[in-house]
């Protein structure tokens, strides 16, 4: 779906901005057009005080929460889980208007943001799979390490994806961070109602990401081989 039909019922200052913050990414997440009519209502409406910087560091302060909740929910009660949600909620407010406010307000600086977002991104997984980690017991305990390595591999795909072919791109399909927050906190509250039920949850997660990677990795090996085969035949 292109942009324009995307912006068909929109009005015309909303078209600009949703233009303003949509240029420089290709989106294929299954969330993407109710996410970003919802980024252009809020970046018209966020007071000029609030920078770019401050939305990122809102944006981790979510991971925190959810790092935190789990915390709470390993020596107080799992209920405190439901925090992690909350978490979530915060974290994609800052992560999703960061860069994008930036591109509204016509004040990009697309490699500081870009190394910014992928540095800070990084760090909020390792918390949550630290989070992870101390509340699971035992051999689970490596579910949690395995969230990490799948989903920061992902990252690098991205990272290397933007290097060949010069789009970036946060989806792995149809699945993009709004959705896997989403996800994370059905199982977050199916967890506080079914005790134990996070560990098969994450569990599928990780080997759906690994079967997700192995197969962008694979695309990504077919492009950079046809480019490579381009270059050899203009030498």
């Amino acid at each position: 779906m292109t942009h324009t039909h995307e912006q068909s019922d929109l009005s015309a200052t909303n078209r600009a901005a949703l233009e303003s913050i949509t240029g420089d990414r290709t989106r294929t997440n299954l969330l993407r057009k109710p996410e970003q009519r919802a980024i252009v209502f809020l970046v018209q409406r966020i007071p000029s005080w609030v920078s770019s910087n401050m939305l990122t560091a809102i944006g981790f302060f979510g991971s925190i929460i959810v790092f935190v909740s789990f915390i709470l929910a390993t020596y107080l009660h799992r209920s405190f889980l439901l925090l992690g949600i909350i978490g979530f909620m915060i974290s994609w407010f800052g992560d999703s208007l960061d860069g994008r406010i930036a591109y509204f307000r016509n004040k990009a600086r697309k490699w500081y943001g870009f190394v910014l977002d992928i540095t800070f991104d990084w760090m909020g997984i390792i918390l949550i799979g630290c989070g992870y980690l101390v509340y699971s017991k035992g051999i689970w305990e490596l579910l949690g390490y395995g969230f990490v390595v799948m989903y920061s591999w992902e990252m690098i795909i991205a990272i290397l994806r933007y290097k060949i072919t010069g789009k970036y791109s946060i989806d792995a399909g149809i699945m993009g961070p709004t959705e896997a927050r989403i996800l994370i906190s059905a199982i977050l509250a199916t967890e506080v109602i079914i005790p134990g039920s996070i560990i098969y949850s994450v569990g599928i997660i990780c080997v759906i990401l690994f079967f997700i990677n192995i197969n962008d990795t694979r695309r990504l090996l077919q492009t950079a081989d046809e480019l490579d085969i381009k270059e050899k035949e203009k030498e």
